[in-house]
């Protein structure tokens, strides 16, 4: 029934989905990321493909009176403000799960950022899962999965496959998009 009411909501505004889920666990990046519209369109788009996914959100969302509503929608809460190691509890909730997509937005705000945040690229490399080029596209109307990244360690020539996928997606807002690039590639490059 979620998926028929996905499909028939994404259907109703235009969109369409594309790609296909080949992994029973891995990272998921969500990008763009530049409205509050993305996190709906992210789950219609899942539902459509018989998916569900975990996501990362700001703990804020998690409070009295709706956050029982985005737990329920697959949310864990992240407290930003403070570091709990959380690339390494992420990395062992992948590995210890027989299936698991989590959803992670590296941009980590719907506002314009220089570097995308790296958890997504280390959470995937500690627990040896693919990492999956989701989007969601507004110019094309059109979002899903188009294509998998096994994290090599490769920072630059990794983040070089990423820029080359998401130079034509279109967020909401586009100027709000970010360059995918992440402050490690810099540090490679000096080293």
């Amino acid at each position: 029934m979620t998926r028929l009411l996905a499909r028939a909501w994404l259907r109703l505004n235009g969109w369409h989905t594309s790609g296909t889920i080949d992994h029973k666990k891995f990272v998921l990046i969500a990008a763009p990321h530049t409205s509050n519209w993305d996190l709906i369109f992210m789950l219609a788009v899942a539902a459509d493909m018989g998916v569900r996914v975990r996501w990362l959100g700001k703990h804020t969302l998690f409070s009295p009176p709706f956050g029982w509503l985005f737990r329920w929608l697959g949310g864990i809460p992240v407290d930003r403000r403070s570091r709990h190691n959380l690339v390494e509890q992420a990395a062992q909730h992948l590995r210890d799960a027989d299936a698991m997509i989590l959803a992670v937005p590296p941009e980590g705000t719907r506002k314009k950022v220089e570097y995308w945040k790296s958890g997504f690229y280390w959470i995937a490399h500690q627990a040896q899962v693919p990492i999956a080029l989701g989007f969601l596209d507004f110019g094309g109307k059109a979002g899903g999965v188009g294509g998998y990244l096994m994290p090599t360690g490769d920072v630059s020539k990794d983040m070089d496959v990423l820029r080359a996928f998401y130079a034509d997606k279109r967020g909401k807002h586009p100027e709000r998009e970010s360059l995918p690039r992440l402050r490690e590639e810099g540090r490679e490059a000096a080293a």
